[in-house]
């Protein structure tokens, strides 16, 4: 792929817009399924909890979430507004339990201790102020809840030729620096590896990725 090629796949990973983003959408949540779907297992969701999914694309992956236990409230934060109507779109049939919102990426719009789990997938080299941010999920998160935080390796994302474009990579003992700084007390780190597609040529590559799991 040229370098604006490059740069407009990375902007919109970023920050999906119109009919690129809802195709890069698409591309993302079977490309991340794998990332995902070890993410909300990682939540050992119960029955009658507050899920919150920062950074949910087109959320082709809630019925998974939803199927995890019973009474299942769900709650999906973006900041595209593509992503935001394209999930609302694709998952009309659960409208009664599900409710998405869209905002500007900095401060989550719900109150102290409103949820009972959070994940965020492939979001974090995004954040502009990673520690605020932080401190933000930490706010929303019930005293017992769970934050599961997945993200590619740093050694791994750097070979991938978008991340040159405003992505900030982290290691794990980085991430644990991170977190640390953060109102945050505990984690516990899973490494996993997983064969993907690539996104910007047909081959298959080796993807080497984190899950923390992560308690107040």
């Amino acid at each position: 792929m040229e370098k604006d090629e490059l740069r407009i796949l990375a902007e919109n990973l970023a920050h999906p817009q119109g009919e690129k983003g809802i195709e890069i959408g698409e591309m993302m949540n079977e490309t991340n399924i794998g990332m995902t779907s070890e993410s909300i297992k990682a939540l050992l969701i119960e029955d009658d909890e507050h899920i919150l999914e920062i950074g949910h694309g087109n959320a082709g992956h809630l019925k998974t979430i939803l199927n995890k236990a019973n009474h299942i409230k769900y709650t999906g934060i973006d900041i595209s507004e593509t992503m935001h109507l394209e999930a609302k779109k694709l998952n009309r049939e659960w409208e009664h339990q599900v409710d998405f919102v869209l905002y500007e990426g900095k401060k989550l719009p719900f109150k102290d201790k409103t949820f009972d789990k959070i994940v965020t997938v492939n979001t974090v080299y995004f954040w502009e102020e990673p520690i605020a941010f932080l401190n933000e999920v930490h706010r929303v998160l019930k005293d017992n809840g769970t934050f599961v935080l997945t993200f590619g390796q740093k050694d791994f994302m750097e070979k991938l030729p978008f991340t040159a474009f405003n992505f900030t990579l982290y290691n794990n003992s980085e991430m644990e620096e991170l977190i640390s700084e953060s109102e945050f007390k505990r984690m516990k780190i899973s490494e996993k590896e997983e064969e993907v597609k690539s996104k910007t040529t047909n081959e298959t590559i080796k993807r080497i990725y984190t899950v923390l799991t992560i308690k107040k």
